[in-house]
């Protein structure tokens, strides 16, 4: 199939590229000149492991390219998926103004009937006006569908390949397969593609995100309150996870989760709710516990340091809001970052993808290391952020020689406490008792 993707953030470029590894023509298609140009000589504006290489292999093999010009982009397109972004607007719901504007232009330039796909997480209701916006004055009748996506960042190539399900919103037995056709060679392995109004596929992009997110705030505050009654939030996960009903995934405690989707979604769906006349207490919650929780490792550093951090160097491993990507939005490592500088610390970071991204907000104000071990050199403390696999096992006999302190604040539960002790650190994690030198 010819396939038109309108956005290549995130999603549009993971999304258009896969398709094109399935054997269809895709043109991806960005207002961004500067930003196609670099596409065009292989240059990839996101970290993602295994999508370079998806994408030089099907340029070269033409069946993927880049443009922005829009006419000629979707000329030919038999679906056009919009992925363009979303992102929260003053009053904390879904900016829609990119969205529109799309829809606008394949109204003005399109030569034929097009069934226009919503990939972009939008709030319910918008593929309705999108149906209406897109029709009123057209030449040609149009479709609009809804196709959300359920991505990873760090295992967006590996999701979109072996999808958990397929879920489309449509409104006719065309739009359903055409996009059935193709997803299919995803779905060899019998996971379900889920036909339901756009609404409901509306709605179920919302809803995953918020029940995630819901999973993380539930397990940190009680990770909180295990510290306060001496249990161990690592033997209460296990407990509980062993119970099918509720399972492990996202019932790991730390610093808060992050990034482009749970915070704006959650809070998208905060004002949707008011905008419905509903009391959205859960979801306020949720937001809120996670948003106390990025406040945590400072806390711990206080509370281990004392609170005159002036003067005092702290390095922080993991920069990034989970590891395996270079996504810094609505990250905790931002939090601490400024709650150390307005303390009066020296800052030290290092992250493995994320650092000319940091460098952007901060400047000269902290020091950016290219190692692990070269970021702790004369530190008084050091703050675990993020979870890379580096930092899972590294040698402590090392950082305890390079150091100039002993403080080793955990903010993912990376290490053993009674082993730290041992090798002479103070040590404090989340949802654990904080332990001196054996």
């Amino acid at each position: 199939m010819q396939l038109a993707f309108i956005g290549t953030g995130y999603v549009g470029l993971v999304s258009g590229t896969c398709f094109a590894e399935s054997g269809n023509r895709v043109t991806c298609i960005d207002i961004d000149a500067e930003k196609v140009k670099r596409l065009r000589d292989g240059i990839i504006p996101i970290y993602e492991p295994g999508l370079t290489e998806l994408v030089l292999s099907n340029v070269q093999a033409e069946r993927l390219q880049f443009t922005t010009d829009l006419a000629s982009g979707i000329d030919k397109a038999e679906l056009i998926f919009i992925a363009v972004g979303t992102p929260q607007g003053d009053d904390g719901a879904a900016d829609l103004t990119a969205l529109w504007s799309v829809v606008d232009g394949i109204r003005k330039t399109a030569q034929e009937p097009k069934i226009v796909v919503v990939k972009s997480t939008v709030p319910v209701g918008t593929n309705s006006k999108l149906q209406a916006r897109i029709n009123d004055g057209s030449k040609f009748p149009h479709e609009a569908a809804s196709n959300p996506e359920f991505l990873k960042e760090g295992y967006a190539v590996e999701d979109f390949m072996k999808p958990d399900r397929v879920v489309v919103g449509v409104r006719s037995k065309l739009a359903e397969q055409r996009l059935k056709k193709v997803h299919e060679p995803f779905l060899r392995t019998n996971h379900p593609f889920l036909v339901m109004s756009p609404e409901s596929a509306e709605m179920t992009k919302y809803v995953a995100n918020c029940m995630l997110a819901t999973k993380i705030s539930f397990i940190n505050e009680m990770a909180n309150l295990c510290e306060r009654m001496n249990a161990d939030i690592n033997d209460v996960r296990i407990g509980i996870g062993h119970d099918s009903r509720i399972g492990f995934q996202f019932l790991f405690p730390g610093v808060g989760y992050g990034g482009s989707c749970f915070p704006k979604d959650i809070r998208a769906m905060i004002a949707l709710a008011k905008q419905h006349g509903v009391s959205p207490r859960l979801l306020e919650s949720v937001d809120d516990v996670n948003e106390d929780q990025k406040s945590r490792l400072f806390e711990k550093i206080k509370e281990m340091a004392g609170p005159e951090l002036a003067g005092k160097t702290v390095a922080l491993w993991g920069l990034s809001f989970k590891p395996r990507t270079d996504d810094i939005r609505e990250a905790p490592s931002l939090v601490l970052i400024r709650q150390l500088l307005d303390a009066g610390a020296h800052v030290r970071v290092h992250d493995p993808k994320s650092l000319h991204n940091v460098k952007q907000i901060f400047g000269d104000q902290i020091t950016y290391c290219d190692r692990a071990y070269g970021t702790v050199e004369g530190a008084d403390i050091l703050a675990i952020v993020t979870e890379w696999q580096e930092f899972r096992n590294p040698d402590f006999e090392i950082i305890r020689r390079l150091m100039n302190g002993s403080i080793v604040v955990d903010g993912r539960n990376l290490y053993d406490p009674a082993s730290m002790a041992g090798l002479g650190f103070h040590y404090a994690s989340i949802g654990r008792a904080t332990v001196g030198p054996a």
